[in-house]
C-alpha cells in the first residue's frame, strides 16, 4: 500500500466516523426502528384540574417551598392503608423526600388519626367535579397538578414518575453571599 493509499484510507475512516451515526439516525427516524413508542409517565396529564390554591379544601395549605412539590390524595376509600402506602413511597424517595410533600383529603371529619409524618391533612369543603375517590396527584412547586392516578395505582409506577420529575427539576442551587 502506497502512502498515498494510506492516507486516503485515514481520510475515508475519520468521514466514516462523522458520516455513520448520522445516518443510523436518520435511519431510526425514517423507518422508526430502535425508537420506543411507549409512554415515559404511568399518570394521566390533568389539565382540567385547577392550581392548587382553588381546591375547595377546608383547613390551613403546608406551607409551600421554592421547590416542594406534593403528592396529594383522596383518602375516601382504605385511608389507613393509603396513607400506609403513600408515606412509604415517600421513604423510597431517599435524599429526595426533603423535596416533596404529602396532602391527605378526607372527604368528611371521620378518621381523626394522627397524621403521619411530613404528612398534612385537608378535608374537601365539597367534593370537586374533576376529584373521584382514590385520586393521587402529583403537584408541582407552582400548585399546577402535573399528573393524576385512578384509585389503585400500582406505587411503583408513582415513584417511577415522581422520580422523573424530581431529576427533571433539579433543585436550585443556594448561592453563597460574600
Amino acid at each position: 500500500m502506497t502512502h498515498l493509499n494510506r492516507q486516503r484510507l485515514k481520510l475515508l475512516s475519520l468521514i466514516a466516523v462523522f458520516a455513520v451515526p448520522l445516518l443510523a439516525a436518520w435511519v431510526m427516524v425514517e423507518w422508526r426502528v430502535g425508537i420506543p413508542d411507549a409512554r415515559t409517565a404511568h399518570g394521566e396529564l390533568k389539565p382540567e384540574v385547577p392550581t392548587l390554591n382553588a381546591w375547595p379544601l377546608e383547613g390551613e395549605m403546608p406551607a409551600s417551598t421554592a421547590d416542594g412539590w406534593l403528592l396529594a390524595f383522596d383518602c375516601t376509600l382504605n385511608c389507613d392503608q393509603m396513607a400506609d402506602q403513600w408515606w412509604r413511597l415517600h421513604r423510597a424517595l431517599g435524599k429526595e423526600a426533603t423535596r416533596v410533600r404529602r396532602l391527605r383529603i378526607d372527604a368528611s371529619a371521620r378518621g381523626e388519626a394522627e397524621p403521619l409524618p411530613g404528612e398534612t391533612r385537608l378535608r374537601w369543603l365539597q367534593e370537586p367535579v374533576w376529584q373521584t375517590p382514590g385520586h393521587v396527584w402529583i403537584v408541582s412547586p407552582q400548585g399546577q397538578a402535573v399528573l393524576g392516578y385512578r384509585a389503585g395505582v400500582d406505587p411503583y409506577d408513582v415513584l417511577d414518575d415522581l422520580k422523573q420529575l424530581l431529576r427533571m427539576n433539579p433543585k436550585p442551587v443556594a448561592r453563597l453571599n460574600g
